[in-house]
């Protein structure tokens, strides 16, 4: 099986003119660009990939740009690779040839089928046929995922050597139900869940600032259950070295509608409610540069 990555397009970055805060906005999950390659390698039609996607997420928090934030989101579908994973997440199994050493194959997620290369949608449905190559995972790899992060990166280290730290929001939606469970997610009721790695990705004032921000505006919120933050948290959230992360993951049926993928009346409600969060974080955060020489207890 060959799946030609090239006629997907990668990254794009949504930047103001001047950056004016100490934020950098991620969307990994909202890109829908399927090559026509890819679709003809999956024994899924387009509906049923797409249900992997974070919905209109990138359009919820254009609003960033405003503040003068930059905003970077994947333009490649998460069920085709999936940047909020270490890059060589690999589930064996998908494989007809025995993969390296330096692959993690026993990723906690591998067993959910959501590894690097996806084995099956959020739902649990089998994207493939047959077995790929590593190869294949690869080129996608380096094609795709390296690329992501190494934007993502530039933008983290440009901000932190302009402010003094920075802070990454990785921005995701979650279903209303999972598909198969089902009361897994109503048995938490929530409408955002915020993970910080329990506490150590990101200085507290910021997940607190969050947290009552959304409540304010009449939301359920809950931190790091069931989602305490993917990759990009764990990785970028390193508050000793001056730069914090957290997660947000909002309930898509709060702004669309799951099946048939349309944005419902309160897409526009909850765009309001994330401008009015964004602005809260801009109040909590320190003054430029002064985190650089100030104690690490400004935020504890």
């Amino acid at each position: 099986m060959t799946v030609d990555a090239r006629p997907c397009r990668v990254v794009d970055i949504l930047a103001p003119v001047e950056q004016k805060i100490p934020f950098v906005f991620a969307s990994p999950h909202s890109g829908s660009d399927y090559s026509p390659d890819f679709l003809r390698t999956s024994v899924l039609d387009l509906v049923s990939l797409r249900r992997s996607e974070d919905f209109y997420v990138d359009q919820i928090f254009t609003s960033v740009v405003d503040f003068g934030a930059p905003l970077i989101r994947a333009l490649f579908p998460r069920v085709f690779l999936d940047p909020n994973r270490e890059p060589y997440e690999l589930d064996p199994t998908m494989f007809e040839d025995d993969l390296p050493s330096y692959v993690n194959t026993r990723s906690p997620r591998l067993a959910a089928g959501l590894g690097t290369i996806a084995k099956v949608v959020s739902a649990g449905m089998p994207i493939y046929a047959g077995k790929l190559r590593f190869a294949e995972a690869k080129q996608r790899i380096c094609t795709f995922y390296h690329p992501y992060h190494r934007l993502l990166r530039y933008l983290v280290e440009t901000t932190r050597q302009r402010f003094g730290y920075c802070v990454v929001i990785d921005c995701h939606s979650m279903p209303s139900s999972d598909g198969i469970s089902s009361d897994k997610w109503t048995s938490i009721n929530a409408d955002f869940v915020l993970g910080d790695r329990f506490g150590t990705s990101c200085a507290r004032t910021f997940i607190t600032t969050a947290e009552l921000s959304l409540k304010e505006h009449g939301y359920n919120v809950k931190c790091n259950e069931p989602y305490a933050g993917g990759y990009t948290t764990r990785h970028y959230g390193q508050p000793e070295q001056l730069l914090h992360a957290f997660q947000i993951e909002i309930n898509r049926k709060l702004y669309v509608d799951e099946k048939t993928y349309m944005p419902l009346p309160g897409l526009q409600t909850l765009q309001k409610a994330v401008t009015a969060l964004v602005a809260a974080l801009i109040m909590a955060a320190p003054p430029h540069r002064q985190h650089r020489y100030s104690s690490m207890n400004f935020f504890y």
